[in-house]
């Protein structure tokens, strides 16, 4: 690769806005075309190698290191930690990809959340208690975009906020969940034509 094709690489450039100098100063450099291999794909963000000395240099001789594995995590640690559940919001592009953690305890939580459309301003509240709870629903909205529910489906999905308003036991009876969806329908105005709950 010549000097002016490194130049064409908009991540070259910032490298060099931040100080990098070396490559460029080259008339010519082998560029390798990396791809990612499938065989471990399930250690990506998990697998935590030792750097052997030498910390202050960034590159090794492939034929001649040994990076001892110093740890696989269960999780990526790529992933950022769930949040507290007062503070989860996502949008729905975010219900397609979450990690297993946050499957994990939405799996095992009862209660009420909250679906606001950016775009329109109004919200829908339901309700979480039949199988895989918070996240058997949330995956259902991940699927559809609306859940099965009359007023979301003609809205885009992608204008949709979710979060939590109320967490409940997780054997809590489905007439006391859904007793304490209607007082959040009912003090958020969610109704129509307020809100999106038809009901």
């Amino acid at each position: 690769m010549k000097r002016g094709q490194i130049l064409d690489i908009p991540q070259n450039r910032e490298l060099v806005s931040f100080g990098m100098n070396a490559s460029v100063k080259r008339e010519q450099m082998l560029w390798f075309d990396l791809k990612p291999m499938g065989i471990m794909s399930d250690w990506s963000g998990k697998l935590v190698c030792e750097w052997p000395g030498g910390e202050r240099s960034w590159m090794r001789w492939a034929d001649r290191n040994v990076l001892p594995v110093h740890s696989i995590a269960e999780e990526s640690l790529l992933v950022a930690p769930m949040p507290r559940w007062q503070e989860i919001v996502l949008d729905w592009k975010e219900l397609h990809a979450l990690p297993s953690s946050w499957r994990a305890a939405l799996k095992q939580w009862r209660g009420i959340y909250y679906i606001r459309d950016k775009a329109c301003g109004k919200g829908y509240v339901g309700s979480a208690y039949g199988q895989d709870n918070l996240l058997g629903r949330w995956l259902g909205y991940a699927a559809s975009g609306h859940g099965g529910n009359k007023l979301l489906r003609g809205l885009d999905a992608n204008n949709f906020e979710f979060s939590i308003l109320q967490l409940l036991a997780h054997d809590a009876e489905t007439e006391e969940v859904v007793a304490a969806e209607n007082t959040w329908k009912l003090r958020l105005h969610t109704r129509e034509p307020d809100g999106l709950n038809q009901n």
